[in-house]
């Protein structure tokens, strides 16, 4: 299958957009594809062979799942590569426009669920980044 890819133009500097996607403190702020979910608890360890993991839970406590993954690649604000336990690989590509920042993911679809549910559910998540880091001063 063919890697499915978000993107968002981000009203804010590459090192402010990349201190809130990497730091596990903003992470549990902005990690949700939804209202009725959120991210209590996340870890990060950004370097070649860290790990993270995002404790992701609807908030009426139906389901939950830990989203876990080892770092392949880190190049500090340019680029993060990372392949998640169950074998599929993502790519995370900052790239500075004047006092902006324009983010991509591209990641392995899985096959539970299909290329529009987890296009929209990424880029959904990539939304609400885009909304936190612009609202914070």
């Amino acid at each position: 299958m063919e890697k499915i890819t978000v993107e968002a133009h981000i009203n804010a500097p590459i090192e402010k957009v990349w201190e809130l996607y990497t730091n596990p403190n903003a992470i549990v702020q902005w990690n949700a594809a939804s209202e009725d979910w959120h991210c209590p608890h996340a870890e990060n360890d950004l370097q070649v062979g860290g790990r993270f993991l995002s404790r992701m839970e609807a908030k009426d406590g139906s389901s939950g799942f830990d989203f876990t993954g080892t770092y392949t690649e880190v190049i500090e604000h340019a680029k993060i590569g990372y392949v998640m336990d169950d074998g599929r690989e993502a790519v995370m590509s900052f790239l500075p426009d004047g006092e902006a920042t324009h983010l991509t993911v591209s990641f392995d679809p899985e096959s539970m669920n299909s290329e529009e549910l987890q296009r929209s559910g990424w880029q959904a998540i990539l939304d609400n980044f885009k909304r936190f880091v612009e609202a914070v001063e």
